[in-house]
């Protein structure tokens, strides 16, 4: 009966997803009638557009403004290229079939949810007959994506490429596709197409999740409370569930009205009034509980960015592997509902799921739904303050809450070629995290807490992988993360070319680096003061978490997601909560509040208080 509930329910939520993302369900049946669809690698785009606005630091994620030109968007539009292409040619290697059966087999795996099955046999139809052609004859992933024109050479720019070239050479490899392909038709058709965001059909979509993205708040919120009853979309996989989406004083983390009388303000799952003694069950449970939120400022580690393996090994695709793709797209590629900050659902992308936000509800069950995940790809101490906007607390009305500040490398990560140049410097991280302490001071209730985390050492990355093969080298043992590091980088869309570099020097002057911006926090937290809050310190505990991970008979490679090889895994971020949790209680208790001698009281009576 739980499966099925279950399934029930995710069905009814893949229904809403479709209704409110607009989708145009015109696109089914219209396999075989490209030509009313203007064309572009839209399957690339899914893959794309997140990339374009996350990540990077090791570890972590740091969006890019545009860089010189080659990088950037087309940077992005030629690693998507190569990594379908990729897997196209190696689907018809596994399973022993024509790249044109490779194709079919590849739509066949998306969920029809948003159409994604439907578009991509549409662009199928547009792309296929060249990429066969070009397969046919054995070119490589890297050929074929420059004959088609999706990655360019640009004057005084390397000839960037992810396989190592061919025998013939690179350049008079792509010379010989372009005489292959120089008569299609397609080709020359959608040379100048500038933006898939363009097409009618597809409008409403893009602005939905461009709102999402600029804003960082849930789309689907009817009182604008800034909570929502809908999951993705910054909705409540990103912040607790609102119970009453038609009443903006109703809303987690808010201090009970009238002790819940009547109904549930805070949506806790604790209201009414006790039949034996007439007293109000929220205050009998929670009057002296300490009861406080937890909230996460930081980035794509934060966030819990992720993109699973299985979408581009193909001993392990099938229909199952890309069931998450819908979810995975409207949260950006980012899984907070997992996260070691304010995960709250079973994993089911690996490992298991332990957070401080389930610690804290274990500790006081009266914190139920209190969580808040303020994170974004690419957060970092210059742009957190702007997202900060999208908080949801209010000095006079709600609980306290624990603030973790946790940029983890984004100071010193990005792709620019002159990388040190652009980092950030100790003065300046020390301006950002004040203006962001400050206006924390003018939003958060009294008697709130904030622990600053320092920065990561990113040279664990290629310490752990550079030699290791990469999930699309697995095949044909073809592929390292030193290969694709240097594919980044040569597109100058690299996360973190400091960290993400065959270059000793450059690694030990990033760490630097990120030591003396971790020093900053670790200076503010002991001299500064503030009225609503006390400041904490700690620093990123990868060393630890490696520790444990090796007394459980893991190995270090496993703590870094294996597809963008710099992202923490859901190990580390599990792992990573119960050593935060460890810290603060040894050191802080009084942070993390009593625990609540009525909980197994609030369960006889509420059970589940009403789930996530």
């Amino acid at each position: 009966m739980i499966k099925l509930h279950s399934l029930r329910k995710r069905e009814e939520e893949n229904r809403r997803l479709s209704c409110l993302l607009g989708v145009s369900h015109q696109l089914r049946g219209m396999r075989g009638s490209w030509q009313v669809f203007p064309p572009l690698f839209f399957s690339l785009l899914l893959l794309m557009l997140p990339l374009k606005d996350i990540s990077t630091s090791p570890l972590s994620g740091r969006a890019q403004p545009t860089l010189v030109s080659g990088g950037s968007d087309n940077g992005h539009i030629c690693l998507g290229c190569v990594l379908v292409v990729s897997v196209i040619e190696q689907l018809a290697m596994f399973h022993n079939c024509t790249a044109k059966e490779a194709i079919e087999r590849l739509c066949n795996y998306l969920p029809e949810i948003l159409n994604l099955q439907g578009v991509c046999y549409l662009v199928a139809e547009l792309y296929g007959p060249e990429l066969i052609k070009l397969l046919k004859y054995k070119m490589n992933a890297d050929v074929v994506c420059h004959s088609i024109k999706l990655c360019k050479q640009n004057a005084g720019q390397p000839f960037c490429h992810l396989y190592p070239p061919p025998k013939m050479g690179l350049n008079k490899a792509v010379r010989k596709a372009n005489r292959i392909v120089r008569t299609s038709k397609v080709l020359k058709n959608t040379a100048d197409f500038s933006s898939i965001c363009a097409l009618p059909l597809l409008v409403k979509l893009c602005e939905k999740i461009k709102y999402v993205i600029q804003n960082k708040l849930p789309y689907e919120d009817f009182d604008g409370d800034k909570f929502s009853a809908f999951p993705t979309l910054r909705g409540y996989h990103w912040r607790g569930k609102d119970c009453n989406e038609g009443k903006a004083i109703v809303y987690p983390g808010r201090r009970p009205d009238n002790w819940d009388v009547e109904r549930d303000s805070n949506c806790n799952g604790i209201w009414g009034v006790d039949p034996k003694d007439g007293i109000p069950y929220e205050k009998k449970f929670c009057k002296d509980a300490e009861s406080k939120g937890i909230i996460l400022l930081g980035d794509s580690a934060g966030a819990h960015f992720h993109i699973p393996p299985e979408w581009m090994t193909v001993a392990q695709m099938s229909l199952k592997s890309f069931s998450d793709l819908p979810v995975a797209l409207t949260n950006e590629l980012d899984w907070p509902h997992f996260s070691g900050t304010t995960g709250f659902l079973n994993s089911t992308i690996g490992g298991w799921t332990d957070s401080l936000y389930l610690r804290l509800r274990r500790r006081n069950r009266c914190n139920h739904r209190d969580f808040q995940n303020i994170s974004k790809n690419g957060g970092s101490s210059k742009n957190l303050l702007d997202l900060m906007k999208s908080l949801a607390r209010n000095q006079l009305l709600d609980n306290p809450a624990i603030v973790i500040y946790a940029s983890i490398g984004n100071d010193v990560c990005n792709g620019r070629p002159d990388t040190v140049a652009h980092m950030t410097t100790p003065s300046q991280m020390h301006s950002n995290v004040m203006q962001t302490l400050q206006y924390l001071n003018s939003q958060l209730p009294k008697g709130s807490h904030v622990i600053l985390t320092g920065l990561v050492d990113g040279r664990f990355l290629w310490d752990q992988l550079h030699r290791r093969y990469h999930p699309l080298g697995q095949l044909n043992k073809d592929i390292t993360y030193e290969q694709v590091y240097s594919f980044l980088s040569c597109l100058q869309i690299s996360p973190c070319n400091g960290w993400m570099s065959s270059n000793e020097t450059l690694r030990n002057l990033t760490s630097e680096r990120a030591l003396q911006l971790s020093n900053v926090l670790k200076d503010i937290a002991r001299s500064e003061m503030f009225a609503n809050f006390d400041v904490f310190y700690m620093d990123f505990p990868l060393g630890k978490i490696a520790d444990e991970w090796h007394k459980l008979g893991g190995e270090s490679w496993q703590l870094i997601e294996p597809a963008d090889g710099f992202h923490p895994s859901q190990i580390t971020s599990a792992l990573g909560a119960l050593i935060i949790w460890q810290k603060a209680l040894s050191e802080w208790p009084h942070v993390l509040g009593k625990e609540n001698p009525f909980n197994s009281q609030i369960e006889d009576v509420f059970k589940d208080q009403g789930g996530h």
